[in-house]
């Protein structure tokens, strides 16, 4: 199930392996999109000409997913470049809504064959038409509805891995504001292989970030994203606190976390720039991971991000010529909400 499918069907329960196929830590949040609030709030400068690269990207590239909330910072475009971003989200508006047409049409042509067939024989094969083509009618309409729908809708700002994020960097001394994907892939890797083997660096797990590819991010690279609630994965039985069964199978439960008072989270993050051998270039990233509180845990999680204080992001976004015992103290040094759950819609 690709993460634009969760997002048109957001189950509540898989399989184990359900899950396996998804990548076992399925995690995902709500983040903060709106262009202005980056200003408003941190004197932030958009990267447009990244925003931009992007976009125009996209149009060739089926794989780049970018948030629908993030368009909405381009509806009344001021400038020469925001106008260029606007023009590529029509046009690739306009290829998804034309492939939509064309899918919904031929999944009803086969559910109508498929229905008519059925009142004189009864086959498997009918019956999975009717199936498969309910299904991919629903999905259809339901994009068509969000392509057409000219209001932000609750899952907009909705970030699976592989998905893109505005993600706060420092350079010269100001915070910069770049689309970066949710999923790292570090300097000088394959990116086939990196992406294909290592599908879980969309986290940064703290006990690991000074082995392995992370200790050349830690301490030099790090940057941070606003995020309003996030999403988890857990095992049913954690989640009721028992034991798993003797004959049970092991399901999964989406667990949605928000953070009590309500309030913006900065949750700290690595990231690397990576460029290819045609000097392709991906921006992305990963959010670091600890130890979870214990209504997490309480929960059935056994990690949780890490939200810094505002007044440690100066020091977290410049970390060279800070030592690693002055940075895990910053993690450590943590803001600390109470994280109240639900059962995800």
């Amino acid at each position: 199930m690709s993460c634009r499918e969760d997002q048109l069907f957001p189950a509540c329960v898989f399989t184990f392996t359900e899950i396996c196929i998804r990548t076992l830590m399925c995690y995902s949040a709500m983040v903060e999109t709106a262009f202005k609030k980056f200003v408003r709030r941190y004197g932030a400068v958009i990267d447009f000409a990244h925003f931009e690269r992007l976009y125009r990207h996209r149009l060739k590239d089926k794989k780049i997913k970018i948030p629908r909330a993030i368009d909405f910072n381009f509806l009344e475009p001021q400038t020469p470049i925001e106008k260029q971003i606007k023009q590529h989200i029509d046009e690739y508006n306009a290829i998804q809504r034309k492939e939509c047409e064309e899918g919904l049409f031929t999944q009803q042509t086969r559910l109508t064959n498929a229905t008519r067939a059925l009142e004189s024989k009864t086959t498997k094969a009918l019956q999975n038409d009717v199936r498969v083509a309910t299904k991919k009618i629903a999905q259809f309409k339901y994009r068509l509805a969000d392509l057409n729908d000219p209001e932000p809708r609750e899952n907009d700002a909705r970030i699976y891995p592989m998905v893109y994020a505005p993600v706060v960097v420092m350079e010269d001394g100001k915070y910069v504001v770049k689309p970066m994907r949710y999923h790292c892939r570090p300097f000088g890797v394959d990116a086939e292989d990196w992406d294909r083997k290592f599908s879980g660096t969309y986290n940064a797990r703290r006990e690991t970030m000074e082995e392995k590819f992370w200790k050349k991010l830690f301490g030099k690279k790090h940057a941070f994203m606003i995020v309003h609630s996030f999403f988890e994965n857990v095992s049913l039985h954690n989640f009721e606190r028992r034991e798993l069964g003797p004959d049970e199978p092991l399901t999964n439960v989406v667990l949605h976390f928000d953070p009590q008072p309500k309030a913006d989270m900065l949750l700290a993050c690595l990231w690397d720039r990576w460029i290819g051998p045609d000097k392709e270039e991906l921006l992305s990233f990963a959010a670091i991971t600890g130890e979870p509180p214990e209504e997490v845990a309480a929960a059935g999680h056994d990690r949780c991000v890490i939200p810094l204080k505002e007044e440690n992001l100066v020091a977290w976004l410049n970390p060279e010529g800070i030592d690693k015992a002055a940075l895990n103290a910053m993690l450590d040094d943590r803001e600390r909400p109470y994280y109240e759950h639900r059962l995800a819609a």
